[in-house]
């Protein structure tokens, strides 16, 4: 459990019969994202590493990130480039580094609770260029098929 899932538990939560101020898809685009971000290794190291020592001198850093995470960051780039600007800054610092909203906003002096409006547009983007939407949508019928329909009873063998 991170940091930030105190906050989108506060901000799912609705109150007083209002509705939530972040809905189910804002949740699993924030939640998509943490995961990506993690895979792309961007967040600083906080421990050693005890594996075997390599000369730094002649390796370059390319070299030290797996496939798994360029193709990560190779993504998060993409949501760059898709995401307003502002908005995708305040979603990674929230889904990727786990900054509070108020230390976001005293960071960039901004007035109070205006990250969280910018956290829902991020988010919003985010879901959409994911694919994700407030209510599930399909067919309006599906196939559907019985006994009777050609092909559907089962052969008898033998």
């Amino acid at each position: 459990m991170f940091a930030a899932d105190v906050q989108f538990g506060q901000l799912a939560r609705s109150r007083n019969g209002e509705a939530a101020f972040l809905d189910v898809h804002h949740l699993e685009a924030a939640s998509r994202l943490s995961t990506l971000f993690e895979r792309s290794q961007l967040r600083a190291r906080t421990t050693m590493n005890y594996g075997p020592r390599v000369d730094r001198g002649k390796r370059r850093h390319a070299d030290d990130v797996g496939d798994m995470a360029l193709d990560a960051r190779r993504q998060l780039a993409e949501f760059y480039s898709t995401v307003p600007g502002e908005c995708m800054d305040v979603v990674i610092d929230v889904c990727g580094y786990e900054k509070g909203l108020q230390e976001i906003e005293r960071e960039r002096g901004w007035p109070r609770r205006s990250a969280k409006l910018v956290l829902r547009i991020g988010l919003e983007a985010l879901a959409t260029q994911l694919g994700l939407t407030a209510s599930a949508l399909g067919k309006d019928t599906a196939a559907t098929r019985n006994w009777l329909d050609e092909g559907a009873r089962p052969v008898e063998i033998g």
